[in-house]
């Protein structure tokens, strides 16, 4: 019997700011998650030239979407804080970020700094050099990079990875009852025969 090659899949995984730009790309194969790249983008300017820095966002995007042809975008989701202006200067970075990836046809998901930590250390509110130490030993890498956004970044790209369940363009398999499960994932659940076999 021939061995069924497995599935691969490169995520890019983006930390989007307006000063610091931080990005990670991990490829699955099969059970197994191999980091490929991380890095952190310099996004030059004064905050008056607002319009610049968007841009440079949607071209290194585009840059690292050329060059990589990853099959998804993980995306950090902007923070709720007290300053709107900062706010709405992230959110516009995320789109930005966003808009590349869908010019390049590419599934978008979106995922909360919460969620993100919760995924890769197990605790929601642990600090960026925890999350950045946890990576480390999960894709067995040294270099600590100069920005904690690379890592952020990255850790976007293993948060989408540890999900399995979304499909493309950010839609989440949903079940109309058990029966409907069992049939798509009839080699996760286990058979009652053949449990009492074991026995």
């Amino acid at each position: 019997m021939i061995a069924q090659p497995q599935k691969e899949r490169i995520i890019l995984g983006i930390d989007p700011g307006t000063a610091v730009m931080g990005y990670g790309l991990v490829k699955e194969t099969g059970s197994k998650m191999e980091l490929i790249a991380l890095g952190s983008v310099k996004i030059p300017g004064t905050t008056e030239e607002h319009m610049l820095k968007l841009q440079r966002i949607f071209e290194k995007t585009i840059a690292l979407i050329d060059n990589y042809h990853p099959d998804a975008l993980a995306i950090e989701a902007p923070f709720y804080g007290k300053n709107i202006q900062v706010m709405l200067k992230l959110g516009r970075a995320q789109g930005t970020a966003i808009a590349a990836a869908l010019s390049r046809n590419i599934p978008v998901n979106e995922y909360s700094p919460r969620k993100i930590k919760q995924a890769i250390t197990g605790n929601g509110n642990a600090t960026k050099e925890q999350v950045a130490a946890m990576l480390q030993r999960l894709l067995n890498f040294k270099e600590t990079p100069e920005f904690l956004d690379a890592t952020d970044g990255l850790a976007v790209a293993v948060c989408h990875s540890f999900q399995k369940i979304t499909t493309g363009r950010g839609s989440k398999i949903s079940y109309s009852g058990w029966e409907a499960f069992v049939k798509d994932n009839s080699k996760r659940v286990a058979n009652p025969l053949q449990i009492k076999k074991k026995e």
